[in-house]
């Protein structure tokens, strides 16, 4: 479901962003805008990026095999980061380009009453496509803070697309008072500053996406509840006398890796064991379907302290 529920926020981005690609770009092109050219760079480099999401989620979905036996589903991660890498590179490196030639040959808008007409069409679009981000990425905000839910949220795809659709309607702001002060006062000076303010607001959507990404593609822990469920489930069991901790790793969207580390009943035998392992792993994959593999290491409680204070030591201040 939230494979599909991606995908659907992806392509609804990505027919919109196409269609106004064209429309920015031929109003640009008529009426001579600075700031129209830079946001039809900015969509067309949108457009792009949703075909590289929708490309990393097809290869996500891969079944693993020898080379990758937990799965591809970090490949969305890795699309995710050369797409904020693509929205400052070409976005804001062409909208402060242009933003500062307009600004060093200032050439008179023509025709702007297309650009307000295309503006306008523009955030009718852009408006849809984010509600349908919006709707699928407050699906998963709960009770949390609207920024907490960005730096928890673990589907890159999602939060990708809505922080384009974010920028791309501050973008369209900005160009429509670039594009007003321009046509009132006759000085098109204006529209190259909206070219560069165009430029800031990429510029810091790209820094938030690769931030966010580089985490999940270096192995970001999954949510603390699928932990705690873990934990929970393994202490039940009537073989563990102690589960210590649970370590998670996020492979993908829906896929996580995890290791728990429990001691067991000084007097089972090893089939026993066998056997209370395999109860464990069949309760966490029906509470949690997207844990893919579940290592269980015997360790005592005192061992498992010492292991985390070394790590809490060994960690960057």
């Amino acid at each position: 479901m939230a494979t599909a529920s991606s995908k659907k926020v992806v392509l609804a981005a990505l027919f919109g962003n196409t269609a106004i690609a064209v429309t920015k770009l031929i109003a640009a092109a008529i009426t001579g805008s600075s700031a129209m050219l830079s946001e039809g760079v900015h969509s067309l480099v949108d457009t792009c990026n949703e075909l590289l999401l929708l490309y990393g989620m097809k290869r996500a979905q891969r079944p693993p095999d020898a080379t990758q036996p937990f799965g591809y589903g970090r490949e969305v991660y890795f699309w995710s980061f050369i797409v904020a890498l693509l929205v400052f590179a070409l976005g804001a490196g062409i909208s402060f380009y242009e933003g500062i030639t307009h600004l060093q040959h200032p050439t008179p808008m023509e025709r702007p009453l297309i650009n307000y007409a295309v503006l306008g069409i523009s955030m009718v679009f852009e408006g849809i496509s984010w509600w349908v981000a919006m709707k699928a990425f407050r699906a998963t905000k709960g009770s949390r803070g609207w920024f907490e839910t960005f730096r928890a949220s673990k589907d890159a795809s999602t939060f990708t697309v809505l922080f384009e659709d974010t920028a791309a309607l501050c973008g369209l702001s900005i160009a429509f008072a670039g594009v007003a002060l321009s046509h009132a006062t006759g000085n098109p000076i204006y529209d190259g500053y909206a070219s560069i303010g165009i430029g800031v607001v990429l510029a810091v959507a790209s820094f938030l996406l690769a931030r966010e990404t580089k985490g999940l593609l270096l192995g970001e822990a999954a949510h603390p509840h699928v932990r705690d469920s873990i934990l929970r489930i393994a202490d039940s069991d009537e073989g563990i006398r102690s589960a210590n901790g649970v370590l998670t790793m996020q492979l993908g969207p829906n896929s996580v890796l995890a290791t728990l580390s429990a001691e067991f009943e000084d007097d089972l035998l090893i089939p026993q064991v066998e056997a209370c392992v395999n109860r464990i792993e069949a309760a966490v994959r029906r509470e949690h379907p997207d844990v893919v593999a579940l290592f269980v290491k015997p360790q005592t409680a005192q061992v498992w302290r010492q292991r985390m204070a070394r790590l809490r030591d060994d960690a960057p201040s």
